[in-house]
């Protein structure tokens, strides 16, 4: 079988009826910057399309293509994509491409034949929807008691959201055999605070104790009301300091959101000392690096007080997310909300492995902190893990 006859073939079965779903992944091509893609047959007004779910590393985006032009995704697809898993009413199959585009397939026919559900695939399952209220949203003030989204709370839902699909892709990560322990630093007006616990609480039905830790002690006291209202049992909210909090000496999730320069550097060390099996951040106004950062190279850039800015920020998280790298955690940043909406949008996301760094990542760590001249908090805060690292360019690995 040729490329040309699983395109022909993909076609044929989608016009026909027989078209459950398929997930095409194995981009060719590390760069691609769509990582999978779903199809799934859909009916609008009357009309069928099949629907295109492309996945990049950090948004979702759809398009639905009529029946009549599904050649050319399908084509590109096939072109750029090594795997394909398609579910058909009668039956499986397994597609290879290989390099040279030379095809393999593995085909499993069905006892029972299954039965395409359009009505099942008309709209995208959010997290939280938009019409169902829910008992915190409605106290936080983001949403009517009906369950309608206020005007000027649209922003703070999308984030929610967002926030929510972050705490889902999480769920692997903790712990199944017991109760899963989860702080939140700076949890200012924790509308995200409380989105966790409903959603690993109410949602999922997870065994959780959740705090928040603020300095102000007017929304804590508030928080703590609301929490009481809600029966919100395994949610507590106490007047502390990032830095001075000891009350736990293992941790299975730390969130921080917006705290403070280098309040999340403490943060983020307090969660690799716990153990902390998952970490997600939102740093805020980065300031360390800014009156540090001295690279000659780059003074076409730094010249620019604004540029210089920008830049610090986005160097201070680089050096956040690889530090954690050389503690053994996986690290990414990912986009937190659309930067329309708000300008601190990278979002830290660690899981906890059992890697090693390799000479190769030190190596590159210390020619980036080298090149600004750094000497960034979180380096010094973990130091007692990075005995490896060397000081300065005149030490070797």
């Amino acid at each position: 079988m040729s490329v040309d006859d699983v395109l022909e073939l993909l076609q044929r079965r989608m016009t026909d009826g027989t078209f459950i779903r398929a997930t095409i992944s194995g981009p060719r091509m590390k760069s691609n910057d769509v990582k999978r893609i779903k199809l799934k047959p859909l009916e609008l007004k009357g009309e069928f399309y099949i629907q295109f779910e492309y996945q990049h590393e950090r948004v979702l985006k759809h398009d639905n293509v009529a029946l009549e032009d599904v050649a050319q995704p399908l084509h590109d697809a096939l072109k750029t994509f090594k795997q394909f898993h398609i579910d058909l009413s009668d039956e499986t199959m397994q597609i290879q491409i290989s390099k040279k585009m030379k095809v393999s397939i593995k085909r499993i026919f069905l006892n029972t034949e299954k039965t395409v559900d359009y009505a099942h695939n008309r709209t995208k399952n959010y997290a939280l929807n938009e019409g169902t209220p829910y008992p915190f949203l409605v106290r936080l003030g983001v949403q009517t008691p009906e369950g309608k989204v206020k005007n000027q709370k649209h922003d703070k839902f999308r984030q929610i959201n967002r926030f929510v699909e972050l705490i889902d892709d999480t769920l692997s990560h903790l712990p199944k055999d017991r109760p899963i322990r989860i702080l939140d630093f700076g949890s200012g007006k924790s509308y995200l605070t409380f989105a966790l616990y409903h959603y690993l609480r109410i949602e999922k039905g997870l065994d959780i104790r959740v705090t928040g830790l603020d300095l102000k002690k007017e929304v804590i006291e508030e928080c703590q009301e609301i929490a009481r209202d809600l029966q919100y049992d395994q949610l507590e909210f106490l007047v502390g300091d990032i830095n001075e909090y000891d009350g736990d000496t293992a941790v299975d999730m730390v969130v921080t959101l917006h705290a403070c320069d280098v309040a999340t550097d403490m943060a983020l060390a307090k969660a690799v000392n716990w153990g902390a099996s998952v970490i997600l951040s939102v740093p805020c106004c980065q300031h360390e690096l800014f009156s540090q950062v001295q690279a000659p190279a780059l003074d076409i850039m730094l010249q620019h007080g604004l540029v210089k800015e920008r830049f610090a920020a986005l160097a201070t998280d680089s050096i956040r997310a690889e530090l954690l790298k050389l503690v053994g955690y996986e690290a990414q940043l990912v986009e937190f909300i659309d930067m329309e909406h708000t300008p601190k949008n990278i979002l830290i996301r660690a899981y906890r492995t059992t890697k090693q760094p390799t000479p190769e990542q030190i190596t590159r760590y210390v020619a980036f902190r080298n090149m600004l001249q750094a000497k960034p908090f979180l380096e010094n805060e973990l130091q007692p893990l990075l005995g490896f690292l060397p000081a300065d360019d005149n030490h070797t690995i």
